[in-house]
């Protein structure tokens, strides 16, 4: 009778029974005899066989199940907890016959990774695509990317960060004035005065032959300049950081420029300078200040409930469209060319990077100091605002002061490569910021 109950036992276990298939009683103990009875263990899923309830020691023990390795138990000691599907997919799991549920984890696992590494993804594919074929998307072409991209695109961006910006959080931003003069001091003292000038200075007594001198003017040019707007927000909002401070500093930062920018050119070249005031100030307002406005007078319509619910949504568009403007820019970096020689192209290539990426994290130490005493959304977007270098505002400035200057080329080269190379660098450094912003909000 002790063979019989262990067999009924194993053939339960591997095969598949209906507890209405025939007569089974739920009690384990009424198929053997009076004298011995069944006793599963569901923990280590050992099986017992031995005497009645009562009895002290079991008569032997056999070894656990190799199906014991999965999660619940293929049998609980109540027959009416087995069905035919439950029980095959278990074997078939074990067998190693059941490719669904891994091929099912494999697809989950890609799709999460792609999620979560999304737009530095993005940025490989936009640099591929650009080198491949770059007459598709420089200005100009087809595709029109600098009015889709560079125009539409821009501004649904700003209008988004006023739809999901609150009015107190800007009032705080512009409130915080130590933070703010911080970075304006970052962007306009430190950059040409304590890396601009000792950079150039030494380049030319050190290494005289490394890069000629236009291009090394043009070098303290670019650090003259004020911060972007576009980068410095998209780039804030994909680290999880204080878009209302960078909001806040790239506007002041571009409208302080119109003033300071000329002022260091004067200083450092001697040159007189004449500029449109007027139409710079206009393009800021109509670029920057009147989408944001309408953002925010739409927080008062269904549209701000809208933005709420579908935040992911729209946070993966404005990355979709950070990521066209990388594409814009190297498409027209690779049809253009920089007029540089191969050796001075490298030069700049290895330099710029290193600079921007040194500013990056020194800035980001500072901000994040005691001293200072930003959070670290904010300290995010003093960073990026303190780090970064306009093409937008820096190009047509560049080409109205100096017109008709024989170096004009040479001295717009660096903020041509510093661009895109922003981009790069910037699109790296992105998930070891929302990883400190993340860690500080939980």
């Amino acid at each position: 009778m002790k063979l019989i109950a262990i067999s009924c036992f194993l053939v339960s276990s591997a095969l598949p029974i209906k507890s209405d298939a025939f007569p089974i009683h739920h009690d384990v103990h009424d198929i053997t005899r009076p004298h011995s009875h069944l006793v599963v263990n569901p923990t280590s899923s050992s099986v017992l066989l031995g005497r009645r309830k009562n009895a002290k020691t079991p008569m032997f023990a056999l070894p656990p199940s190799p199906l014991s390795s999965s999660s619940q138990p293929l049998f609980d000691g109540n027959f009416s907890s087995i069905s035919d599907g439950d029980n095959m997919r278990e074997l078939m799991a074990v067998r190693g016959g059941d490719t669904t549920s891994s091929t099912s984890s494999l697809v989950d696992k890609t799709k999460a990774f792609v999620s979560k590494n999304f737009f530095l993804l993005g940025m490989v594919v936009a640099v591929s695509l650009a080198k491949l074929f770059p007459e598709l998307g420089k200005n100009g072409s087809l595709l029109r990317p600098e009015l889709f991209i560079g125009k539409y695109g821009v501004t649904v961006i700003f209008l988004l960060s006023g739809l999901s910006l609150k009015l107190a959080e800007l009032k705080s931003a512009a409130k915080n004035m130590k933070l703010n003069a911080m970075i304006q001091a970052a962007t306009f003292g430190a950059w040409p005065f304590l890396v601009g000038l000792p950079l150039t200075k030494g380049l030319e007594t050190f290494l005289p032959n490394l890069l000629p001198k236009p291009l090394l003017e043009g070098i303290l040019i670019l650090m003259c300049l004020p911060t972007t707007i576009n980068m410095c927000i998209l780039l804030t909002s994909a680290s999880g950081g204080n878009v209302a401070t960078a909001l806040c500093n790239t506007v002041i930062s571009n409208l302080a420029g119109i003033f300071i920018t000329p002022a260091l050119l004067l200083r450092f070249f001697g040159k007189s300078i004449e500029l449109p005031f007027f139409g710079l100030v206009s393009k800021l307002c109509n670029k920057v200040l009147l989408p944001v406005a309408l953002g925010q007078a739409l927080r008062a319509t269904p549209m701000k409930d809208l933005y709420s619910k579908h935040t992911a949504f729209f946070k993966r568009l404005q990355e979709m469209v950070l990521l066209g403007i990388v594409w814009n820019a190297f498409c027209n970096a690779f049809t253009r060319g920089l007029g540089l020689e191969f050796h001075h192209g490298i030069a700049l290539l290895i330099m710029l990077p290193i600079l921007h990426l040194g500013s990056l994290l020194t800035l980001f130490t500072l901000f994040r100091s005691k001293f200072v005493g930003a959070t670290p959304g904010e300290a995010v977007a003093a960073t990026f605002c303190g780090a970064h270098k306009t093409l937008a505002f820096g190009l047509p400035l560049i080409n109205t002061i100096f017109e008709g200057n024989p170096n004009l080329a040479a001295y717009c080269a660096p903020i041509m490569l510093m661009h895109p190379l922003q981009l790069v660098v910037g699109s790296l450094i992105v998930p070891y910021f929302a990883k400190i912003t993340e860690e500080k909000t939980e």
